[in-house]
């Protein structure tokens, strides 16, 4: 599309985030239609081409991180629900959270997360996992550090060391690690994210192995060329790294950036995939 029609789809979607985001029922698509005037087709597809998403996935990825913010603001489960819009329990569907609204609560009691921590050539290698997928992927000095994380997260979890049951996973990522071609993105996962924070991702692991992408260029790619701080925040809520490549995001002019597992291991990620130029074992 041209310039200006680009800039008024932009105009768009953001008033139909900001209606989404006060609408105390999930609006349907015609109703939608009837609010801004416009063909029910042609608002879907406007909206999905600016914002990675449906109306109704963005609507549900609001309510999820609403509820998520009410539990963690101490309020009951029932409440929690009713004020995020939902009418009962049934209607957050399990995946959106990994795990049902009273677990999660309870700092995920009686769920299973199970982990593996292993030496690599950046530190260690730390991997948690529900049965649903790969919950947690974590760079680090030592393991208590990882642990430390994911016991803040789920205190209540029952936290099993698995290193067999996670070995097939475990050894992608060291593979990976070694500069062999590994496919992470078959990897399954179990992670929680905004619309947004999914858009970013999604597009962080369109990144080419060996490439790079400024904060810019991202926030372009999801259709949010003024969200560059965002994509940023983004990527440092990024729960498994690797997998989900935020290395690959740099700054416009050409520095690394942040990374939340230390600038340094970026730096190594980058040389060993060929983005960089540099001998990876003086780092």
């Amino acid at each position: 599309c041209q310039p200006d029609d680009l800039a008024a789809h932009v105009q768009l979607a953001q008033a139909v985030c900001a209606y989404l985001e006060t609408a105390e029922v999930a609006p349907t698509l015609a109703d939608l239609s009837a609010q801004f005037h416009l063909s029910p087709a042609h608002l879907q597809r406007v909206f999905k081409r600016v914002m990675g998403v449906s109306p109704r996935a963005y609507y549900d990825a609001q309510r999820v991180a609403q509820f998520k913010a009410n539990l963690k603001g101490g309020q009951a489960v029932t409440e929690a629900l009713y004020d995020a819009g939902y009418n009962a329990s049934s209607q957050l569907y399990p995946g959106a959270l990994g795990m049902t609204p009273t677990a999660y609560k309870s700092g995920a009691q009686a769920i299973q997360i199970r982990y593996s921590s292993v030496p690599c050539s950046l530190g260690w290698l730390l991997v948690a996992a529900t049965e649903r997928g790969i919950c947690a992927l974590r760079l680090a000095d030592t393991p208590a550090e990882f642990l430390a994380a994911l016991k803040a997260e789920f205190p209540h979890a029952d936290l099993t060391a698995d290193e067999d049951g996670l070995g097939m996973w475990v050894g992608a990522v060291l593979a990976y690690l070694d500069a062999q071609p590994t496919a992470l993105d078959a990897l399954p996962l179990d992670i929680q994210a905004t619309a947004f924070q999914r858009r970013v991702w999604e597009a962080l692991r369109a990144i080419p192995y060996g490439s790079t992408r400024s904060y810019t260029e991202v926030a372009v790619a999801v259709g949010q060329p003024k969200a560059a701080r965002a994509v940023a925040a983004a990527c440092a809520a990024n729960p498994v790294p690797l997998i989900v490549p935020c290395h690959r995001v740099v700054r416009g002019n050409g520095d690394l950036g942040g990374y939340s597992m230390g600038i340094e291991r970026k730096r190594k990620l980058l040389i060993t995939e060929g983005a960089l130029v540099g001998t990876p074992e003086l780092l």
